[in-house]
Order: structure tokens, then C-alpha cells, then sequence
């Protein structure tokens, strides 16, 4: 969390870039950034037009002292009760001078909690519950010899006991489960200026688009990434 940084492991262009993970011819079948980036530009779009509505021009934004007093929260350094959050990476740096920052900023937060979460949340089963697949973790000595003979045998005693792999199944199950309303689907309703909800309903519209795109792309993968369809996206981070 230290080194973590909003606009590049936060920004999701940015951190597949850095990554090396943009290049489609590259890797063509990478599912995550497929999908992951028709929600994200969706999300960006959502924000934009909401940013847009109540501040028309950088100077309303400028002058908005509730939200500059959140902006600086956000990068003032951590210390104890009366410390902020401690961000790197924030646009403007505590200081918003353009919509264009603050629409950066609240995509990032909106993508982190919904898109990123669902990503790395959902498939914890899948993935824990068979050992050899991806152990929670390993017993006895890992070898110090790269030219030592591991056998099989070697394996299969590294990995988890049978209680264990139970306790993992059983965490990994709860986690696994979604816990709350789909992405645009708001557990509480607090918007109602008409202007507003006419924003809301477009995203709602561009996330069907996209469930149904993902749906048909699911067709010809095999096994189909089903994790970043917006239904099953989770408003917020659900565990």
C-alpha cells in the first residue's frame, strides 16, 4: 500500500500497460482485460456525465470546498485517528483544479471497488478449493537445490492436510458469494434530481450492452470468464 498508486495500479489502462498486459496481439485471450476495460471506459463515461451536471466548469469544482477538503483527505499523510488516507497518485495532489481530476479520481475508486473486487473476489473458489491448483499454502521445507529430483510424492506432501483444505473450501465458498445488488443497481436510492437519473439510467443501459457482449463472447471461450458480467459485478466490495 506504500508504493500503490491511484493513477497506475488504480487506473486500469495504466497499470495493464506497465504491466505489459495492453498489447492484444501480444496476448489476444487475456478475458480480465477484455472485459474489464468496456466497464471501466462505461464507468469513466457514468462519471463524467455526473462530474459534468454539477460542476459545468473548473471554477464551480475550484471553489467546492467539501470536495477539495476530500481531496485533501485523501493524499494527507496516515497518522492515527487524525490522519488522512495517504494516497499516492491522486490527481491534483490534494488539490483539484479540473473536472477532468476529480472524474479520474472517483472512476479509479468506482473501478477499485466493483470491477478489481469482482475480479480477484469471485474466482477464490474455483481457484483454492483444488490444492494443486493454487495451495493457501505448503508444508515442510521448500528445496534450496535447483538441480534437486523432486518427485511427485514431494509435491502432494508440500500441500494441505484434509482439515486444513476443508477450512480453505469453507472461506473461499463464503467469500465467493455475492452479497449485494449488481453494479447500477444501488441498495439505497439517493438520487433523485430528473438530470441525474437520466445519467444513471444510460449507465444502466451501457451495462446491459455490455452483459449481453460478454455473454456472447462467453460462447466461444472455453472455460467461459463469467466474473465481469455486470451481473454479477457487485455494487461495492462484497465479503
Amino acid at each position: 500500500f506504500n508504493s500503490w498508486r491511484l493513477d497506475q495500479e488504480g487506473t486500469l489502462p495504466n497499470d495493464l500497460k506497465n504491466r505489459g498486459l495492453d498489447d492484444l496481439n501480444v496476448l489476444p485471450c487475456y478475458h480480465f482485460r477484455n472485459d474489464a476495460l468496456l466497464l471501466y471506459e462505461a464507468i469513466n463515461k457514468y462519471i463524467t456525465a455526473y462530474v459534468s451536471l454539477y460542476y459545468p466548469n473548473d471554477e464551480d469544482l475550484q471553489q467546492d470546498t467539501e470536495v477539495q477538503s476530500w481531496a485533501n483527505e485523501l493524499v494527507k499523510e496516515r497518522n492515527g485517528s487524525q490522519g488522512g488516507v495517504g494516497l499516492l497518485g491522486v490527481p491534483g495532489n490534494g488539490k483539484l483544479e479540473t473536472r477532468q481530476q476529480l472524474e479520474q479520481i472517483v472512476t479509479c475508486i468506482v473501478y477499485t471497488c466493483s470491477i478489481s473486487h469482482a475480479s480477484t473476489n469471485f474466482p477464490q473458489y474455483e481457484e483454492y478449493a483444488f490444492p494443486p491448483n493454487y495451495p493457501g499454502l505448503m508444508r515442510g521445507r521448500p528445496p534450496t537445490d535447483a538441480s534437486a529430483d523432486v518427485q511427485e510424492r514431494d509435491i502432494l506432501e508440500s500441500l494441505p492436510d484434509r482439515p486444513t483444505t476443508l477450512d480453505i473450501m469453507i472461506v473461499t465458498k463464503i467469500l465467493s458469494a455475492k452479497g449485494t445488488k449488481s453494479i447500477g443497481d444501488f441498495e439505497v436510492q439517493y438520487v433523485f434530481d430528473p438530470k441525474a437519473r437520466d445519467i444513471v439510467d444510460e449507465f444502466r443501459k451501457d451495462l446491459l450492452k455490455i452483459s449481453k457482449k460478454i455473454k456472447e463472447r462467453n460462447l466461444h471461450r472455453n472455460p467461459p470468464y463469467e466474473y465481469l458480467d455486470p451481473e454479477i459485478i457487485p455494487n461495492s466490495i462484497s465479503i
